[in-house]
């Protein structure tokens, strides 16, 4: 009897202290992005790691993987699904099927500028957007800047006739497909990861970026010309599975809901600068002349694109798009 019972003993002692070794264990968050780490987003994902292991030591970790090194664009939603990852911050662009609401961010020629957008993120429509997706398992957790795009290729774009027969990059999204089909370019689909290589290989003949995504993935050095259009936003959204967050224990959800609030100023704050920075560098090296529209040749290309915006009224909503535009005239 007695060796049965100092048998119970030690395999529950064991049991126990297998348990408590489990749940010392930290929660660990996976942070997967496409981009280099010298980016808005890439340096966001970096201070999240750090303030992450600052203030919740041993009981999250995050480990980053930039550069598609875990999973590329095509992936990374896939992977959010199925748990391998548990944060992501895809383009906006990247949402249609999921939230068709969210495809007012690529309507071209939206926004004045990055503080109309950002006007626009912190009203009650914007933030709206963050929570639309919660039934297909996404929470959204905010948006983080890039910036404004510019076009690139390799002749002088000044009017839109000059984008007539390019073959542009696009990601997959109908509202950017649609936007270059208005000035009759033929969009071609493709992973940020095979840009450079398609621009060097002439598979396309020109893209729409931020500076920072131009200058990191040395397109730069494979396009002769961009043209300073400011046409239309690259932002991503940082998400997360919704069945993950919801299941953490809630001082650890309501810490790492305060740092990343933190962070994303900081990368807002950030993105203009770097963008600036890397237009310089840009211009530094020599391979690219930078264009810069006169407000008449600005104004034929808004005309070219405008109708884009009635083509997707009715998925998008009306509302949605006066929203928009009302955050310009602040």
């Amino acid at each position: 009897m007695f060796k049965l019972t100092a048998k119970a003993l030690a395999c529950a002692l064991s049991l126990s202290l297998a348990g408590i070794a489990q749940a010392a264990d930290p929660i660990v968050i996976k942070f997967s992005h496409v981009v280099a780490e010298n980016t808005p987003k890439g340096q966001g994902a970096l201070m999240f790691k750090k303030l992450v292991e600052e203030r919740l030591p041993g009981k999250v970790e995050v480990q980053v993987y930039p550069n598609s090194s875990l999973f590329g664009d095509g992936k990374e939603m896939e992977a959010l699904l199925l748990g391998d990852v548990q944060l992501i911050a895809p383009s906006l662009a990247k949402f249609e099927h999921y939230s068709k609401g969210v495809q007012v961010f690529d309507l071209p020629f939206l926004f004045d500028d990055i503080a109309a957008v950002d006007r626009f993120q912190k009203s009650p429509e914007g933030l709206a957007l963050l929570s639309s997706m919660k039934d297909k398992n996404i929470t959204g957790l905010g948006y983080w800047h890039n910036g404004m795009k510019q076009l690139s290729a390799n002749k002088p774009l000044r009017v839109p006739t000059d984008a007539r027969g390019l073959k542009f990059r696009v990601q997959a999204s109908q509202v950017l497909e649609e936007q270059f089909k208005a000035v009759r370019a033929n969009p071609r689909k493709m992973s940020f990861a095979e840009v450079y290589q398609g621009l060097q290989t002439g598979v396309v003949n020109g893209a729409e970026n931020p500076y920072s995504n131009i200058y990191s993935q040395k397109m730069h050095e494979v396009q002769d010309y961009i043209t300073e259009s400011n046409h239309g936003l690259l932002d991503y959204m940082l998400i997360t599975n919704t069945q993950f967050w919801d299941g953490l224990p809630a001082d650890v959800r309501t810490e790492l809901e305060s740092i990343l609030q933190e962070v994303t100023v900081a990368v807002n704050q950030k993105a203009d600068e770097l963008n600036q920075a890397d237009k310089q560098r840009i211009l530094d090296a020599g391979t690219t002349e930078i264009l810069t529209l006169t407000p008449e040749e600005r104004a034929k290309w808004r005309e070219a694109m405008k109708p884009v915006w009635k083509k997707f009224e009715g998925e998008i909503g009306a509302d949605l798009i006066k929203a928009a535009q009302a955050s310009n005239a602040q």
